[in-house]
């Protein structure tokens, strides 16, 4: 038999849950959405905040913190792509000699070029993705 929980029930705070919004409370007075006031009441309110509701009632006006960075590849999917780039260059190269040595009237190898650079775009997307897939979740 299971005990159902009730959702109305305050969930209590840690000092690391205080410290969070006391640092987005720091960074809105840095941007100028605070007045130093403002900041002050609210992190007194946030370091004596006991429960979620406290806390959520001090950031609501405020706009939402932006995403954590993306991580850095991994040495060999670096190396991948450092490679692949290096092909991408030297054929390049290679077509832009060989369209100064021959006779065409137009540019022709603008569009070979233009998909080994959408390759070497689609190999690093999919990278950050295998990447990102393959991080523990924090």
């Amino acid at each position: 038999m299971t005990i159902p929980q009730n959702p109305a029930k305050p969930v209590r705070i840690g000092d690391a849950d205080r410290e969070r919004v006391a640092e987005r409370i720091r960074g809105a007075l840095a941007e100028g959405r605070l007045t130093l006031e403002e900041a002050d009441e609210r992190q007194a309110a946030a370091y004596a905040a006991r429960v979620e509701a406290d806390l959520a009632e001090l950031t609501d006006d405020l706009p939402a913190p932006p995403p954590p960075p993306a991580p850095p590849l991994s040495t060999q999917a670096r190396t991948r792509l450092a490679v692949h780039g290096a092909v991408v260059a030297a054929l390049a190269t290679l077509l832009i000699i060989g369209w100064a040595t021959s006779a065409a009237p137009f540019f022709w190898p603008a569009w070979p070029m233009f998909w080994l650079a959408l390759s070497l775009f689609v190999h690093a997307r999919i990278a950050r993705r295998r990447e990102a897939r393959l991080q523990p979740a924090r």
